[in-house]
């Protein structure tokens, strides 16, 4: 009988943590809606993939891995 007496009052304890943490994150989701926060989020990826692909983002990422032609005789000897 005391295990059932131990399990409830955890139980309750359980119940409070979780709806106090999905309280929290509902509200920190509608703080994000209402700032803007995924769109401006949205543009930012979006500007840094279009920068990643562009032919400078390659002429530097080319330029700071001076491993690069140790890479292609490797696979040219293998």
């Amino acid at each position: 009988m005391c295990r059932s007496v131990v399990k409830m009052k955890f139980l309750d304890w359980y119940v409070k943590i979780a709806l106090g943490s999905a309280l929290i994150g509902a509200s920190m989701e509608f703080f994000m809606i209402k700032t803007g926060f995924y769109d401006k989020v949205t543009v930012l990826e979006s500007e840094k993939r279009a920068w990643e692909n562009s032919p400078e983002a390659q002429a530097i990422r080319d330029a700071l891995n001076p491993w690069k032609d140790r890479n292609a005789e490797a696979r040219k000897e293998s």
